[in-house]
């Protein structure tokens, strides 16, 4: 019996190094938050292709007039989660870095009680507000969340990165190429020249950034493109894993 069992692990393990073997040539998905409206396909596409995504979290209001966070959608990501996906933190009310000051950040959120207001905030305030979605994050599914985060809109500077590390927190950017392009405007960025620019210029170890829907693009990205997009980055041989397994953000991932 003994031997048994060590003959599955054994098995097990090969089947494990072989599938990392074949991902030599790794795309890195990341879903930031949005309106929602796209996060039960997303959901579908992702589970139907076999794909693991690192998903940044943010209280967004929501086309169901609550927001991202609320408990309708709480099992939306407790069930995520179960499948294995990554999390990080996009800010609680999705705040904005506009510029340095003496003693901290200009800052404006788009969400929250405080929506479209410019505060001063201290390194520590800010780094509370990291902190805020992986608190929900705990309470929704019961795990912790990797201390990585993507500042809301990817802007930053070196004295919010530097201050976000000291309180523990590492930012995710993305790649050139990895910009999909489903927040820019439709009539000027069709879904299917989106799609042709992604599968002609992503390369491998780039990552890949998108929303669960945004407000302002009226031909919404996901239906035609998502799918599409993976179907074809597969072909050419890339796989899919999250953050993760990234050699840059690796430890910082498994750190809970």
């Amino acid at each position: 019996m003994r031997r048994a069992v060590s003959l599955l692990a054994a098995a097990l393990s090969s089947v494990t190094l072989a599938a990392h073997a074949a991902c030599d040539k790794p795309l890195y998905l990341t879903f930031d938050t949005g309106h929602m409206g796209v996060a039960p396909l997303v959901a579908e596409v992702l589970a139907r292709e076999g794909v693991k995504a690192t998903f940044f979290l943010a209280d967004e209001k929501t086309l169901t007039g609550g927001t991202s966070l609320d408990d309708h959608w709480a099992p939306w990501w407790k069930a995520r989660a179960a499948e294995g996906h990554l999390f990080g933190s996009h800010t609680f009310d999705h705040v904005y870095w506009l510029a340095d000051t003496a003693n901290g950040f200009r800052v404006r959120a788009s969400a929250g009680p405080r929506a479209g207001q410019i505060q001063n905030w201290t390194p520590a305030q800010y780094c509370a507000e990291l902190q805020r979605p992986a608190d929900r994050f705990r309470a929704i599914t019961g795990q912790a969340m990797p201390k990585l985060f993507r500042a809301a809109g990817g802007k930053t500077s070196p004295a919010l990165l530097a201050a976000a590390k000291a309180c523990g927190w590492t930012h995710v950017g993305w790649s050139p190429a990895g910009f999909l392009g489903d927040e820019l405007p439709s009539d000027r960025y069709p879904n299917a020249n989106l799609l042709a620019r992604a599968l002609r210029d992503v390369r491998s170890g780039d990552i890949l950034v998108a929303h669960l829907g945004i407000w302002s693009r009226q031909d919404p990205w996901a239906p035609a493109v998502l799918e599409p997009l993976i179907q074809g980055l597969k072909a050419k041989g890339y796989c899919f894993t999250t953050l993760a397994e990234h050699p840059v953000y690796r430890a910082v991932a498994v750190a809970r």
